[in-house]
C-alpha cells in the first residue's frame, strides 16, 4: 500500500489547521483576561481585622499566623468603665502551604479578607511566599469592586435590620399608650349581685355566692 494517501490526509489536516485564527495567549506581553471570581491572592483589610483567629482556626493547612495584644481604651464619660479592644501586631499568609481553598474568606465575620485576581507573585526563595500584613495589605488595590445585586434579589439582612421600625414606636400613640391620643378600649364590667353594695361605697364587697349544687333545684 502507497504511503501517498496517508501524506495527502496529514498535508489536508496542516492546511485546514493553518487557516484557523490562532487562539495563543501571548503571556507576558498580553495579560490575560480572567474570570471576575479568580482566586489569585489573598489581600487584608488591616482595619477590618479584630484579631478574632477565626481564619487561623479554620485553615486547613494552619498557614495563617496571628499576633495581637489588648489595649485600654479610657472611659470618654464620667463614672464609665474602660474599654479593651484587640490591636493587630501581625497578620501574615504562608502561601507556600496556603492551597486556595477560600475557608479564611469565607468564615470572616468582619470582611477583613477579600480575593484578588494578582497571580504574579513567583519567588525564587521559597521562604519570600510568607506575606506579611503590609504585603497583604498592598494587594487590596487590585481587589474588584463586588458584583451589583440583582433587582429581584431580597434586601440584605442588615439593611432590612436598619430599616425596620424600633419595637414601641408605633405603640406610643396607639390605644392604652400613656397620654395617647388614640381611642381607649371599653373595660368590661361584671355584674353585681342583687342587694350587694358598690365596690366603691366604702367597706370591701362580699364575696359573691356560690353557684348551686347540681342536685339541688334552683328557685
Amino acid at each position: 500500500m502507497s504511503p501517498l494517501p496517508g501524506i495527502l490526509k496529514g498535508l489536508i489536516t496542516t492546511a485546514r489547521t493553518a487557516l484557523r485564527p490562532t487562539h495563543t495567549a501571548e503571556y507576558p506581553d498580553v495579560a490575560p483576561e480572567l474570570p471576575p471570581r479568580s482566586r489569585g491572592v489573598i489581600a487584608l483589610l488591616e482595619e477590618n481585622c479584630t484579631s478574632c483567629m477565626l481564619c487561623a482556626r479554620e485553615c486547613p493547612d494552619w498557614c495563617i499566623y496571628i499576633d495581637s495584644h489588648k489595649e485600654t481604651i479610657p472611659a470618654t464619660t464620667e463614672g464609665g468603665r474602660d474599654r479593651q479592644r484587640n490591636v493587630l501586631d501581625r497578620f501574615a499568609i504562608d502561601f507556600s502551604l496556603c492551597m486556595y481553598c477560600g475557608i479564611c474568606i469565607e468564615v470572616c465575620p468582619f470582611d477583613a479578607l477579600h480575593w484578588s485576581p494578582q497571580f504574579e507573585y513567583a519567588e525564587v526563595d521559597l521562604l519570600d511566599l510568607l506575606h506579611e500584613k503590609d504585603r497583604l495589605g498592598g494587594w487590596m488595590a487590585s481587589v474588584p469592586p463586588p458584583p451589583a445585586l440583582d433587582e429581584k434579589a431580597a434586601e440584605p439582612a442588615e439593611i432590612a435590620a436598619a430599616n425596620r421600625p424600633a419595637r414601641g414606636a408605633g405603640l406610643a400613640g396607639g390605644a392604652g399608650g400613656a397620654g395617647g391620643s388614640g381611642p381607649r378600649m371599653p373595660r368590661t364590667v361584671r355584674p353585681r349581685a342583687a342587694g350587694s353594695p358598690r365596690p366603691d361605697a366604702g367597706g370591701s364587697s362580699p364575696a359573691a355566692p356560690s353557684p348551686p349544687d347540681a342536685g339541688e333545684a334552683s328557685p
